[in-house]
């Protein structure tokens, strides 16, 4: 039986009801997102990754609204006011704003005027105001009914009954509904600055005396203005048009100028805007304009953090990490092609020891005697200035390049339990500058031992629900672990963790497993392992790679259930399972040309999308996609500030995208920014790309480099 909600799903997110119930249904049985959209593709029609991710977001989010539905409709029942009516209008509701209005005339809540007036007996005067009733009496007349003990004048019962009466405005679905509609779209955002607030920096400038309609805010914009607030350097409130809140108004509630009750209709509409329904409007308007910010700024680090994941490694080279400083000194740590450290030192090149000429004498020794051809620089403090003796340094040799590295997470991960694990009786302070060096080599690797969220490449990233930046960060990194593939003999723990169908529990047991009995010889070994039940082994498999192992497709993306498929395309092809990669394109080529994919996956009885795939990892077994980025930018030379020139051309780097465009490294001190409206149509740039831009203008007092669009990124 299909998932009720696979219609919903299947028309918000364009796709065929039979993909987005295959889909559901493979989620729910168990199978991780890598899995399902790699090797289940002939069941979801081909969805990629993000097309999946989709669909469990919004199946996640429409059954946390049945829940809450349920809970409604019991509360409801138990108050004993759950009428035909309201109950089919509870069970329509598609959003949780158009659920929680319906709820809120009956949600518990402390005491109110309203409530007051109730226990005095008025609610029946409510019901007239509220009706508008037709007669001969007076609006006092009709309220002296109602004078009492507890309601001594009739002033008195006029007035709790429009107490009742402006709640029944404020808390009508309907109304609230249509106010908060109107205000997302017209309402007026005033922000000012707090008098004697100190902003010495002038963080919050353009927000001093900001008027904007809150549908034309960016998502950074309400994030700043939140931040501001929050710091109480800003004075933030909304304002909406009086013609709106009364037209939301008028949709149920209208006074009868025929009515003795027309007064204290109006009476009551007046009240409930001021004192009820426009705080609660604001309220609502700030908190969704903060969650489409929360949101947006959350996709924003995802797709950051996947460029810092995917990008290129540098490969072969013997690489010497520098975490500069200047008090306590320039920690260096140089490491082989496989991450082993060869040698640490510490040099002071800075103030306040200033031993320059020695340090450049100690670097230019630790470069000669291990054969360096590579210097990786953290970009933290005393980076340009690590920078310029590095360059002095190399001057004298030509084989030796430097780069400037992300150094984000590296003190969280030197003071880790991995890192005292794997960098035993190392100082603290020198581990930042190995895991500077190795993240060089293999970025993937080194950077999924650190929480993501303290990689540092999205803006805002304390502000937003850590919860659901947490979960949208893992799901990156365990995107691209599966995306690259993981070699299970050489592997860490933090890396194995990510693999689909693993976890800590079960990377921690893979490796003591290798440690205690040797390298896995194949893919199969890997059920020996403690815990690799039969899910787990099918879902991480096909990502887990046996390089130089017994069987040759385990060094592939083939999943071992399909090895009787790729055995047979070999022997068609006339080749057999040790045929070396590179000599296998022709005869796969031919084989191609003689049967269509259509006629190859009916005789071997598999799917044309998973046929294709394997064809692909028999020529190029287990490529690794980042191969086909571009490699960082190496450099020979450095240049500060004062060199630049409107004009002048530059590679750079991108090192971070937000939503007014992209910090560009260029050489120098500080990142230059590339306005999106410097960025050609159409074109999305990742942290990693590598862009040639031209200098616009550069602010010195101010630190600011303005760049224009030069070139595309280079292959």
């Amino acid at each position: 039986m299909p998932d009720p909600h696979v219609p919903q799903i299947s028309t918000a997110l364009t796709l065929a009801p039979t993909q987005v119930a295959a889909t559901v249904a493979l989620l729910d049985a168990g199978n991780t997102l890598p899995f399902v959209a790699r090797y289940r593709k002939e069941a979801t029609g081909g969805l990629d990754e993000e097309q999946i991710r989709q669909v469990s977001l919004l199946l996640g989010k429409l059954r946390a609204l049945d829940e809450r539905r349920a809970t409604v409709l019991s509360t409801i029942s138990e108050q004993g006011q759950l009428t035909p009516a309201l109950a089919a209008q509870i069970e329509a509701a598609e959003s949780l704003a158009a659920l929680e209005d319906l709820y809120l005339p009956y949600k518990p809540k402390r005491r109110t005027r309203a409530s007051i007036a109730r226990e005095k007996g008025l609610q029946e005067l409510a019901d007239l105001i509220v009706e508008q009733i037709t007669t001969t009496e007076t609006a006092a007349e009709i309220a002296a009914a109602f004078v009492s003990e507890q309601v001594p004048t009739v002033e008195a019962a006029l007035e709790g009954g429009r107490d009742i009466v402006a709640e029944t405005v404020s808390d009508h679905p309907v109304v609230r509904g249509a106010a908060r509609d109107r205000a997302l779209h017209w309402a007026l955002l005033y922000s000012e600055k707090v008098d004697q607030a100190e902003d010495a920096r002038g963080v919050y400038r353009d927000y001093y005396d900001l008027v904007q309609r809150v549908d034309r805010l960016r998502p950074h914009q309400i994030l700043a203005i939140n931040r501001g607030e929050a710091e109480k350097k800003l004075r933030v409130r909304l304002e909406v048009a009086e013609r709106d809140w009364r037209s939301a108004v008028a949709t149920t509630f209208r006074a009868n100028p025929r009515s003795p009750l027309a007064g204290q209709l109006e009476q009551a509409i007046a009240d409930a805007a001021e004192r009820l329904l426009l705080p609660a409007i604001e309220r609502d308007v700030r908190r969704i304009l903060s969650e489409r910010g929360e949101e947006r700024a959350i996709e924003l680090f995802a797709r950051n953090l996947r460029g810092l994941l995917s990008q290129r490694p540098v490969a072969g080279h013997t690489v010497l990490g520098i975490d500069p400083g200047f008090r306590t000194g320039c920690k260096v740590a140089v490491v082989d092609p496989t991450g082993k450290v060869l040698d640490t030192a510490t040099i002071y090149p800075h103030e306040p020891q200033q031993e320059r000429e020695e340090a450049a004498r100690d670097l230019k020794s630790l470069v000669l005697q291990h054969r360096v051809s590579l210097i990786a620089i953290g970009n933290g403090t005393a980076s340009r200035e690590t920078e310029a003796l590095a360059a002095e340094v190399i001057r004298t040799l030509p084989s030796v390049r430097y780069l400037v590295v992300s150094e984000a997470g590296a003190s969280v991960y030197s003071a880790s339990p991995l890192a005292r694990a794997e960098l035993p009786g190392m100082d603290v302070s020198m581990r930042g500058a190995v895991s500077i060096a190795r993240r060089v080599l293999d970025p993937l690797a080194e950077l999924v031992k650190i929480d993501p969220r303290s990689i540092g490449v999205g803006l805002y990233q304390h502000d937003v629900d850590q919860k659901d930046l947490t979960t949208a960060l893992a799901g990156v990194v365990e995107s691209v672990v599966n995306s690259v593939g993981v070699d299970v003999n050489t592997a860490s723990p933090a890396l194995l963790t990510h693999v689909a169908g693993i976890g800590p529990k079960l990377a921690e047991r893979i490796v003591a497993h290798r440690d205690a009995n040797g390298p896995f010889v194949d893919r199969e070994a890997l059920r020996q392992v403690p815990g690799m039940g039969p899910k787990s082994f099918e879902q991480a498999a096909g990502f887990l790679r046996v390089r130089g192992g017994r069987n040759p497709l385990d060094a592939s993306a083939i999943h071992p259930e399909s090895y009787a498929v790729a055995e047979a395309l070999l022997r068609r092809a006339g080749l057999a399972l040790d045929t070396p990669p590179a000599e296998r394109q022709a005869a796969i080529d031919r084989l191609r040309r003689r049967h269509s994919l259509e006629n190859l996956s009916e005789e071997l009885r598999t799917g044309p999308l998973t046929l294709a795939d394997i064809l692909e990892q028999l020529v190029r077994p287990g490529r690794d996609p980042r191969a086909d980025l571009p490699p960082p930018i190496l450099r020979s030379d450095v240049l500060a500030m004062e060199d630049l020139q409107p004009g002048m051309r530059l590679r750079g780097t991108v090192r971070n995208v937000v939503d007014f465009g992209a910090f560009v490294d260029i050489g120098v001190k500080q990142d230059g920014l590339l306005h999106r409206t410097q960025v050609p149509a159409g074109l999305e740039l990742n942290v990693g790309d590598v862009v040639e831009v031209e200098i616009l203008a550069v602010e010195m007092e101010r630190g600011r480099i303005s760049l224009g669009w030069a070139a595309a990124p280079s292959p």
